[in-house]
């Protein structure tokens, strides 16, 4: 099974908008509603919308949001309904079609699951306009140590070949005492401080998209950076976020 068609079934299970997304958008990116208001954005893999509502809740111009599945495209009209300037399209992120068209293009969290994640970056760039910004966020390896040696052999061996509906079950296992932990102990680390204040479906919802991806890439500074500037990204940055879990990569094409 496709990626796309795995993240379908947990965007239809888990398409609820919680006030929390508003910070976990800040924490994965460091656009403001200074810097969104009045541009035209593109959000590459939208998922279920989470990340364009807040775009558009701060005055972007335009946000068009792509994604490769039916359940997701859904859920993701759904969450917009409310913004007459949100456009939810069917979109490879392997073949985007415009060229010179939006002022920011977004990808959060999705570059870490492609297997060609120059060629996405490339399409990225030929969508921006001249002066247009690039901002992505990708799983760092700094940070994450812990998930890339006890979790993903897991995810490769196992639960990415699993049936979905047995990984959702599988993830209550794991979820139940991490939740227990995390309110216990509020931490130790920035991220696990994070999550102590997440409601048990919102921490279930991690733990089950950490198990499903057929790809999922944890990369250190110099890889992100090097991945950019093989795509031809100009004036690169990558920096770590707040909870030093994820690397926010920004640019110009």
């Amino acid at each position: 099974m496709a990626s796309e068609e795995r993240f379908g079934y947990e965007w239809e299970k888990y398409a609820e908008m919680d006030p929390i997304y508003e910070e976990q958008f800040r924490n994965w990116t460091n656009l403001t509603p200074e810097t969104v208001a009045g541009k035209d954005i593109l959000d590459a893999g939208c998922g279920m919308g989470r990340n364009s509502y807040w775009p558009l809740s701060w005055g972007a111009k335009s946000v068009t949001g792509i994604d490769n599945d039916d359940r997701t495209l859904a859920s993701a009209k759904k969450t917009l309904a409310e913004f007459p300037n949100a456009t939810v399209t069917r979109c490879d992120i392997s073949n985007i079609p415009w060229e010179n068209q939006f002022d920011i293009v977004m990808c959060i969290g999705v570059l870490h699951h492609l297997r060609n994640p120059e060629l996405a970056l490339k399409n990225f760039s030929q969508a921006l306009r001249p002066d247009g910004r690039l901002v992505i966020w990708v799983y760092s390896y700094e940070g994450n140590e812990w998930i890339v040696r006890l979790v993903d052999p897991v995810r490769k061996a196992i639960t990415s070949k699993l049936p979905l509906s047995v990984v959702h079950l599988l993830a209550y296992f794991c979820s139940i005492p991490l939740y227990l932990f995390v309110k216990l102990f509020r931490g130790p680390s920035p991220y696990l401080k994070q999550l102590s204040t997440f409601r048990f479906h919102h921490t279930h919802s991690i733990v089950f998209d950490q198990l499903i991806p057929s790809v999922a890439n944890y990369w250190r500074h110099d890889e992100v950076f090097s991945l950019a500037q093989s795509a031809g990204v100009k004036n690169i940055s990558v920096e770590l976020t707040k909870s030093g879990t994820g690397w926010i990569l920004t640019g110009t094409k």
